[in-house]
Order: C-alpha cells, then structure tokens, then sequence
C-alpha cells in the first residue's frame, strides 16, 4: 500500500528539519512525500534542496504563495498513493506511524487516529470504532476535544475515495478543515478510528490556528453560507450536528467584534441560512434573532 504524505510549507525554516526527520524515520518504505513551497520568503526552500539530495521519497512542488488550501490541493493534485495524509510542516509524527497505518487499513475511507498537543502535552482519548463517516460526524463533532475534531490531520484518507467524491479545499478562507471536514464525513461510507498517538501538534504564536482577525470572521460566515446551503439540499441524513456546527461559525464571526468589523460583517450574512441552521435549539433561535436586530443586543445574550 503506498502512502502519499502532503506537507504545505509557508515560512516555517524554525520547524521544518523536525517535521522532515520525523517521517524519514518513518519504518516503510512505500511512501512518497510531496512538499509543496508555498512561496515561502524564508529559507524553507534551502531546507528543502537540502533534504532532497538524501531523501528519494520526497519531492518538492514550488508555487506561488496561495494558501493553506492551496498549497494542499496542489499536493493532492500530484499525489499517486491509495491513501494521502496531511502534514502541517510545523508539526511531527511518531516514528511508528505509517506502519502503525498499514496495519489497520482494511479499505476505509478514513482511518482516525490520536494526536498530541504540544503545549498540553496531552490528548484526546479516542475509542477504537468503525462506521460510516455520518455517525462519526454526529457522535463526536460537537465534543469538546484537546485537539479539534475537524482538523484534517489526525486523519487518513483514500485518495479514490477524495476523487470520487470531489473532496477538495475550499480556496481563498481561513479555517479550511471547517468547511472540508463536515463534507469528507458526508460522503465517507466507511472509517475506522484506533486510538494511537501518532501526530504531534505544534501550538506556536502567528500559526493561522492562533491568529484571529476580520478575515478569520469573513471565512466563519463564508463557510456558514456554503455549507448551510450545501447540507439543505441533502435529504436523508439527520442535520441537527452539522446545523449547530454552522450556527457556531455565525457566532464566532460576531464575537467582541468593535463597531466597524460589525457593519463590514453584517452584509457577508446569509440570513436565510443562518435562520435554518438556528432552528435546531431555543437558544440558538433567540441569538439569531439578536443579532439581526443589533450586534451588541446578540453579544450580551451571547454572555449570558
């Protein structure tokens, strides 16, 4: 089975050698590992040509700066293996991982797995299961976890299953795995969680998972709209999770906002899709009605 490991790299010479030796101790062989350089203004690139002349596995994709989401898909483009994991190039894995993988793998459509978060030195305690990917979303989207649960990392995924089902990056936003997770798991007829640690999480200061801002809260609303409009069309499936999910997006967006991000915001709402996914709880029905009258009104109920 070979696996085809993604690893997006922005600016990130501090961290990358880690990242780099963590999977070239990697006990497997078939494996290829596709670093895609963002336009990186650092010596990330350097590191790079460095690391290739002793590493036959790795290739290097150059790219003008795009994105997070970008820079993944350009990944996902070259890659050849039956499965494709994500690796953020701030991050690192356990010596054992791949193996660890080939070992499990049986034809899922995604195999799920533990990761440690590095200023925690913790992580999330994962039961082993198996089931389709819309009970998995369900039972466990909304739990409160050291590690996020859509974040696409602490997953593997069969590349056909990725084509066949379109599954791709939304370009151009901020908190990509927001947006691509709840749509992996829609489609994912089959997964398979083992509670191994195998990726290690770096918290670091500037990281797009640290940095907030007004095109953080842009992104939370785009993803509000478009997944809101793509899961209404959906028939079949229970909606209540994903449905509190994207009010959450809506809320985040509206959060200590000061009077000018407010009234920049405020029209980037679809409010036809922020009142069908706040019908599933009161609360949440009462916050979209708030904000629809005064932001300040939806923040002190917000706080209560």
């Amino acid at each position: 089975m070979k696996i085809s490991i993604v690893i997006p790299i922005y600016n990130v010479e501090q961290y990358l050698e880690q990242c780099l030796s963590s999977i070239q101790a990697q006990k497997y062989d078939d494996l290829e590992v596709i670093c895609v350089n963002d336009g990186s203004t650092d010596d990330s690139r350097k590191i790079l040509t460095e690391w290739a002349t002793h590493f036959p596995q790795m290739r290097i994709i150059d790219r003008e700066n795009g994105g997070l989401s970008a820079a993944r898909n350009t990944g996902l483009k070259a890659a050849k293996g039956d499965y494709i994991v994500f690796i953020d190039s701030d991050d690192w894995v356990e010596p054992t991982m791949l193996s660890r993988i080939s070992e499990e793998v049986k034809g899922e459509d995604m195999i799920c797995f533990a990761c440690r978060k590095s200023d925690y030195g913790a992580t999330d305690a994962l039961v082993p299961e198996q089931s389709d990917g819309w009970t998995y979303y369900n039972q466990h989207a909304l739990e409160h976890r050291i590690i996020p649960f859509v974040c696409v990392w602490q997953r593997y995924y069969r590349r056909e299953f990725l084509i066949e089902n379109r599954l791709h990056f939304r370009e151009g936003i901020l908190h990509e795995d927001n947006e691509f997770t709840p749509r992996a798991c829609l489609h994912a007829k089959s997964i398979k969680v083992i509670p191994d640690v195998l990726y290690n999480y770096r918290v670091r200061p500037g990281s797009i998972m640290t940095t907030r801002g007004l095109r953080s809260k842009e992104s939370l609303i785009t993803i509000g709209n478009e997944l809101s409009e793509l899961f209404s069309n959906e028939n079949g499936i229970d909606k209540t999770i994903v449905y509190q999910a994207l009010t959450q997006c809506y809320q985040m967006a509206f959060v200590n906002n000061t009077h000018e991000e407010d009234q920049y915001l405020l029209p980037l709402v679809n409010w036809q899709c922020y009142r069908r996914v706040s019908r599933t709880k009161t609360r949440h029905r009462l916050q979209y009605l708030a904000l629809r009258i005064s932001p300040t009104l939806f923040r002190f109920i917000n706080q209560r």
